[in-house]
């Protein structure tokens, strides 16, 4: 059957403060279909969908739905006529309920004053029943993990009845199960003939659910072909303008003796429970598990964001408290957080306050006055060791892509010179390109001593960039592997040991 054309954006341009984000890109959407649209971090496909949402007004162009012109000039005008967006970062009410959430902005009311809730409770079961999802409705947000906050953002998109969604890296946040569950949705939606926008970095992902792909480069349209017209090769090739033959850096590192030790590490407030382990210098030792199995909790209480009830952490053979940030970041401890939009970064500021806000004291001088000199070449120098995309340091950090944002916050924490390094999905919304960047940058501070752990829901990230992993299950440690010899299902097994 051939599908018409639901959605066409034609020739869109729109300008930042010293930067070209969109330069004349041309789209087309076809009902019925899962159209990928693919780029490094900057390319400028968040930009198109923002422009077409209403976040942002395009400079120039236009925009088609159902072959009449529309200019939407806010998110609720889209939602309200059938084009909605799962963001990437999400911008939810975390002290509201769930079913708060789905229906802001649109309470059902029970003549016209007050809410319904008990219809309200019904609607959210409804959808959730439609789609699969097992949550509570009157469940507050803040107490539910990212990637339950991801279905339910979700399944508020589906609720809109919409002819077009927008799905904007959804399985940033979601285990391997609750990856499956999203592209039945998806695939549920297509059959229903709406348009399917997925914008993601995962290859193998792309290939499987996609039946178009739109590679953007530096903000102009590269290519469109039918997914199975393209290989990874090819996809890779077209994105970042070169070949890159190997996914991840060749390993160096040498593990030297024990510099960390984890002994039966409990949590006040959270599941885990006598979490022991040992990380050398010069290692890069990563911690695997399903959602909600303890990994995130384990760096938190480390670093001294978490209250521990009881257990002890070494370093160097020496008694190390860590009760607070502050005192962690002084014990040479840094911490680079999951969720960077609500824990990373200072969206309000600039790239340059982003970058140096760690590490105020290197910039002191005559004991209390800041070296503006000193900022801009530390900045600079991790603008360009990790090619970050943004047109000035004085940019505030919240207008770059969200990759790019990540890369800055990166910068801030080596500017520490921390001993240990705590990464929670550190290439969370990395672009092929730049993820090999990060793993040689992790490598490289490994060839120091420096002593790294790394949470990732990637298996094969944790298995080409890690010496060693310990899978955690339950809030507890499920047993240790060597990267080098392990399996994908060996590590499974274990995850699942104390679910």
């Amino acid at each position: 059957m051939e599908h018409d054309v639901l959605l066409k954006m034609v020739d869109i341009t729109k300008t930042f403060p010293g930067v070209k984000a969109l330069d004349g890109v041309n789209f087309e959407l076809k009902r019925g279909t899962v159209h990928a649209l693919m780029g490094e971090n900057g390319a400028g496909k968040s930009t198109l969908m923002k422009c077409l949402f209403g976040i942002y007004n395009k400079d120039s162009g236009q925009i088609f739905l159902e072959g009449k012109e529309i200019n939407f000039k806010s998110s609720k005008e889209a939602l309200d006529n059938g084009v909605a967006m799962v963001h990437q970062e999400l911008n939810q009410a975390l002290k509201r309920s769930v079913m708060d959430n789905i229906w802001l902005g649109r309470y059902p009311k029970i003549g016209g004053i007050a809410v319904n809730e008990r219809k309200m409770y019904h609607d959210t079961m409804a959808v959730f029943e439609e789609l699969g999802i097992n949550v509570d409705p009157h469940r507050i947000m803040s107490t539910m993990p990212v990637s339950q906050r991801q279905m339910v953002e979700i399944a508020k998109a589906v609720s809109y009845h919409s002819k077009v969604i927008v799905f904007d890296e959804p399985t940033s946040s979601l285990t391997e199960e609750e990856v499956e569950h999203l592209f039945r949705i998806i695939n549920m939606l297509r059959d229903r003939g709406v348009g399917i926008i997925y914008i993601s970095h995962k290859m193998a992902e792309i290939k499987r659910i996609s039946d178009y792909i739109t590679v953007m480069r530096d903000g102009q349209w590269v290519a469109t072909e039918p997914a199975d017209k393209l290989e990874m090769n090819d996809i890779i090739r077209l994105m970042v303008g070169r070949e890159l033959t190997n996914q991840f850096p060749p390993k160096t590192n040498e593990p030297g003796e024990v510099y960390l030790k984890v002994e039966g590490i409990t949590g006040m407030y959270n599941q885990l429970r006598n979490v022991s382990f040992e990380a050398r210098r010069g290692e890069i030792l990563g911690l695997a598990g399903l959602d909600s199995s303890g990994r995130t909790e384990t760096l938190e209480s480390i670093f001294g964001i978490r209250t521990r009830k009881d257990g002890k952490i070494f370093l160097d053979g020496k008694p190390c408290q860590n009760r607070s940030s502050h005192e962690s970041i002084k014990n040479g401890f840094a911490l680079l957080t999951e969720e960077r939009r609500a824990t990373g970064i200072f969206g309000v500021l600039s790239v340059k306050d982003n970058t140096v806000i760690s590490s105020l004291k290197r910039h002191k001088r005559l004991g209390f006055y800041l070296s503006e000199k000193s900022q801009r070449e530390d900045t600079q120098r991790y603008i360009d060791a990790m090619h970050t995309k943004t047109p000035t340091q004085e940019t505030k950090i919240r207008s770059l892509s969200g990759g790019n944002q990540q890369k800055v916050i990166i910068g801030r924490w080596l500017l520490t010179e921390p001993e240990v390094l705590l990464l929670d999905e550190p290439t969370r919304g990395i672009d092929v390109g730049a993820k090999y960047e990060i793993y040689q940058l992790i490598l490289d501070l490994a060839n120091k001593g420096k002593t790294v752990l790394m949470v990732s829901s990637e298996m094969p990230e944790l298995l080409g960039v890690c010496d060693r992993i310990i899978v955690m299950s339950g809030g507890r440690v499920a047993g240790e592997v060597d990267a080098a010899n392990t399996t994908q299902e060996e590590i499974m097994t274990l995850a699942a040991k104390y679910v």
